[in-house]
């Protein structure tokens, strides 16, 4: 999932990796990719992560991983990084979710009853991204769909997802709702529509896998 979402980024482009799943991203790009990768915490240019004996433990991105830096890598506080995000310069964002409704929305904060430490950043990168995408588990660890009709979670933004990468397959959200674009490698039309909490169009061509 990590590695076939890794090929949603362009040459060039200025991309925010989100808290989880998105953060792995960055090992699955070449080493020479010419990419800006920011994190909200005050980074734009990250390289691959580290293990704590490598690690530089003062640069961390915001799910608190070490990472590394590359050749015009830059730092700087929370307000300059969050201007950025607000002023509409990132091509992309990659969040975590918990729950995404058929008409795009995300739910990625909080889950009632559960510590949350705040909606955070995600919520201007949700709505101030040219393009958001998600990297997700199809079902939550009960086995109940993350991607519905409606989301019964506390809303991070409205209608701001394009395309869901998880587990299972490869899914794009349009005005009619969720669109199959690939299976994973083993996992059959039928398995993603029944993990699916919400019609799911299907072309009517082979799919391909990833």
């Amino acid at each position: 999932m990590v590695a076939r979402a890794a090929r949603e980024i362009a040459p060039g482009m200025v991309v925010n990796l989100g808290i989880g799943l998105p953060t792995k991203v960055v090992n699955h790009l070449p080493s020479d990719f010419p990419v800006c990768l920011h994190t909200e915490n005050g980074l734009a240019g990250i390289g691959p992560s580290l293990s704590p004996e490598l690690a530089d433990r003062n640069l961390i991105d915001a799910g608190g991983a070490y990472v590394s830096t590359v050749p015009g890598s830059a730092f700087f506080d929370s307000a300059t990084s969050f201007a950025i995000v607000r002023s509409g310069r990132l091509d992309l964002t990659m969040l975590g979710a918990f729950e995404v409704s058929a008409g795009g929305d995300l739910a990625n904060w909080k889950i009632p009853g559960k510590f949350s430490p705040g909606v955070g950043g995600g919520i201007e990168l949700a709505q101030k991204a040219r393009r958001v995408v998600v990297l997700t588990t199809h079902t939550d660890r009960a086995g109940n769909p993350k991607l519905r009709q409606d989301c019964s979670l506390p809303l991070t933004a409205r209608g701001c997802v394009s395309r869901i990468y998880t587990d299972m397959a490869v899914i794009d959200v349009s005005e009619s709702g969720f669109s199959l674009v690939e299976t994973a490698e083993g996992v059959s039309t039928a398995d993603v529509i029944a993990a699916t909490g919400a019609p799911l169009a299907v072309p009517a061509t082979p799919l391909p896998t990833f």
